[in-house]
């Protein structure tokens, strides 16, 4: 028996959608509802299908359903890996009726998503998340996309999914590491858009990485609220919702440098939100102890200090150039306003931005 613990909406009139967390929902809960045609392809990888593909098939009972299995990693999300997709859709001829379904983390989500936006010109998918990370981040939004050499998910779609089905006993096998990364856009949430939550944060953060499973549902709980309501608000991130990449900037520019997959999207992101935060104080829009704050909770979820030792000043100007918020050549960061309440930004001065960089690549390992 499943436990449905929670159904969020996603506000986007005829393209709405729910969100539904619980515990034992994968195989246990009728998705077919969510399936328009008779095919279904499940898109995992070679970690989480031994776990989780045979549940997942359950979950749509009446239909054909196919599976493409795609290799572990940051580093795969490319052209190629994709492919493989497509390849496995066309050789099992699913028509333009089939469902694709992303089962597993980030990655997945993201590859899956914008394979559904490109066959046959678009076909619908759901998501299935396995990770904490990729359950209050990259399943909801209908953001998808891949990586290029030169800049992360600089090549994707918006596409929202028809339902998003997240079972919180997935994360029962998610190594610390992991959900250390997740919790990084947890934290996110509480920074940008709810102080009351970031407060909660602090309370129970030793409990969430100790993988407490009431605590962790609750905070998918409030970070799914959080990212649906910004979502309905500003679906193609035309303002409101570019506050949702506090950090990104600079996390995206580590995850290049050091090779996707080498740093964890969480992680980058974990130490981006700390760089901003610090040109936030150099601006004089935090104090030094909203700083402090930011600094003991990120290190508080067991996640990085500092950037990869050989990275300089340099590296990071030239790799966030190329960042997606960037409009006619003007670098644009989200900083904090005050603890809760993020702006993006091009005002920040060259000085202050200067320092910041200097200040991290120049710590001692």
């Amino acid at each position: 028996m499943y436990k449905l613990l929670h159904e969020l909406p996603v506000d986007l009139g005829e393209r709405s959608y729910p969100i539904m967390i619980g515990e034992g929902m994968l195989g246990a809960y009728d998705l077919s509802g969510y399936v328009y045609g008779s095919q279904v392809m499940i898109v995992t990888n070679d970690l989480v299908g031994p776990l989780y593909l045979e549940k997942a098939k359950a979950s749509f009972p009446g239909k054909t359903v196919d599976a493409v299995l795609l290799p572990d990693g940051e580093k795969h999300k490319d052209w190629q890996t994709l492919n493989l997709i497509f390849d496995a859709l066309l050789e099992k001829q699913h028509t333009r009726k089939t469902t694709l379904v992303a089962l597993g983390g980030g990655v997945v989500g993201d590859m899956t998503g914008f394979a559904a936006a490109s066959y046959q010109r678009g076909v619908p998918f759901i998501q299935i998340p396995t990770t904490l990370l990729s359950q209050v981040d990259s399943s909801v939004g209908g953001k998808t996309g891949i990586n290029h050499p030169l800049g992360k998910n600089m090549v994707g779609a918006f596409h929202q999914p028809e339902a998003v089905l997240i079972d919180t006993d997935t994360l029962k096998t998610l190594p610390p590491r992991e959900v250390s990364a997740g919790l990084a856009e947890v934290i996110k949430y509480g920074l940008i858009r709810d102080t009351a939550f970031l407060g909660w944060l602090e309370e129970t953060i030793e409990l969430l990485v100790a993988g407490d499973s009431k605590a962790l549902a609750e905070a998918i709980l409030r970070s799914c609220a959080c990212k649906a309501d910004v979502v309905a608000l500003d679906e193609r991130e035309n303002g409101l919702r570019a506050t949702l990449n506090l950090g990104h900037t600079f996390g995206h520019a580590i995850e290049t440098f050091a090779g996707y997959g080498n740093w964890l999207h969480g992680e980058a992101v974990g130490m981006g939100m700390i760089m901003a935060a610090d040109l936030s104080a150099r601006e004089g829009l935090i104090s030094s102890a909203d700083y402090r704050r930011i600094v003991d909770i990120v290190d508080r979820a067991g996640l990085p200090a500092r950037p990869p030792s050989q990275m300089t000043p340099a590296d990071f100007m030239s790799l966030m150039a190329v960042d997606k918020k960037n409009i006619d050549g003007r670098l644009r960061l989200v900083l904090l306003r005050s603890v809760g309440d993020a702006v993006v930004t091009s005002e920040a001065t060259s000085e202050n931005l200067a320092a910041t960089l200097k200040a991290f690549c120049q710590q001692e390992k």
